[in-house]
């Protein structure tokens, strides 16, 4: 069960506290406190884990401090939508607003390679309209003889660029706990010059003790990608783990499943699963149609795989994309042969913006 208290309700009032006191008496029943920061007011959250199906929600509701009382019906039971669960599918960080209602276009370099690369590509999102990128300083790799990714020495000038060009969020991969504190003291010495979503990729997507860690701090919002040999109730409940620590400001990625199926693609296409993670949770849903095409192969159309593979994500409700792109895609260290190309990003961003008319249509046609 959730016991939602009222906004801003402060944990060293006398009420508050007598209200953890009544809770502590249930038998076999363990109190945990979550805080939810909303645009203009604080909500906190306790979970009450263990046998709750004999407490009347009546009996919570009355209690002092209460705003309202969820019975939890999903094996998600932090991230998940449950019976009556009017909680918030959205969260806001460095003033870009994540949901389930909204899209935002993260396009940027898979790996960061040079300061001019990096410079090239924030410019071309400036001018594109786009506040979000994706930069790649830490890179795990299949192979340990390829390119690792520059790690933390070339985070102050990607984070000194991102300021100059006006953007807010950097997605960007970690796979060890010590690149938060480095990211994080990397922001320090630029001002806080943008922001950053911390990106668990697929190969950490069952690492429990990173997400353990990840999930404690409270500074970074995370992305984290689907697993890509495991099954999708696995992988959010990777989710959970997050969560579970203390983080909801998660978006969770689809990339693609490993699986010959897919071929000639480099993976296959799980967009459909757009829709069921929203259904199931309440966190916003990120596509990569990069790394699951794998490809800048072209249609009869006249259009590349990458951006049907985007417009059927985004057409099924993503509400984020991450994408590959470089200013030369054949001087890339990591993933070049499916980026596009600089001058690609206006057609594409356009192309994007139709297929969320069409999916924005088709969802008031369905209210009719």
């Amino acid at each position: 069960m959730i016991v939602i208290l009222k906004p801003n309700t402060k944990k060293s009032s006398e009420e508050y506290q007598n209200l953890l006191k009544i809770l502590s008496e249930f038998p076999n029943i363990e109190t945990r406190v979550h805080d939810v920061q909303g645009a203009q007011q604080t909500l906190t959250e306790i979970y009450l884990i263990g046998q709750t199906a004999t407490i009347a929600l009546e009996t919570l509701e009355e209690l002092p401090g209460v705003d309202r009382v969820i019975r939890i019906s999903e094996e998600y039971r932090i991230l998940g939508r449950h019976q009556d669960d009017a909680r918030m599918s959205s969260f806001e960080y460095n003033g870009i607003t994540f949901s389930q209602d909204n899209l935002n276009i993260f396009a940027g370099l898979c790996a960061v390679d040079t300061r001019e690369h990096v410079e090239q590509m924030l410019k071309a999102c400036r001018e594109n309209g786009l506040q979000c990128t994706r930069m790649g300083a830490y890179k795990p790799r299949t192979n340990p003889y390829s390119f690792q990714g520059h790690g933390a020495k070339c985070l102050p000038y990607v984070f000194e660029l991102a300021g100059k060009y006006g953007i807010k969020v950097i997605a960007m991969e970690i796979t060890h706990e010590g690149h938060v504190d480095e990211i994080r003291n990397a922001l320090e010495q630029s001002g806080h010059a943008t922001g950053v979503m911390l990106q668990i990729g697929t190969r950490n997507t069952q690492n429990f003790e990173l997400l353990k860690t990840v999930g404690r701090q409270k500074m970074f919002p995370v992305l984290l990608k689907r697993g890509f040999g495991i099954t999708l109730e696995e992988s959010l409940n990777a989710a959970e783990y997050l969560a579970s620590e203390g983080n909801t400001k998660i978006v969770f990625g689809l990339r693609g499943m490993k699986n010959n199926a897919g071929d000639p693609h480099r993976n296959l296409v799980d967009f459909a699963h757009v829709p069921v993670v929203k259904r199931l949770t309440r966190m916003p849903v990120c596509i990569d149609p990069s790394h699951s095409a794998g490809t800048r192969a072209r249609a009869p159309d006249g259009l590349l795989d990458i951006f049907h593979i985007t417009a059927q994500g985004v057409i099924a409700g993503a509400n984020m994309i991450l994408v590959d792109f470089h200013p030369d895609p054949g001087s890339a260290l990591v993933d070049g042969a499916q980026a596009l190309l600089l001058e690609e990003l206006p057609h594409y961003v356009a192309d994007i913006h139709i297929a969320r008319e069409a999916y924005e249509k088709r969802c008031t046609r369905a209210k009719v």
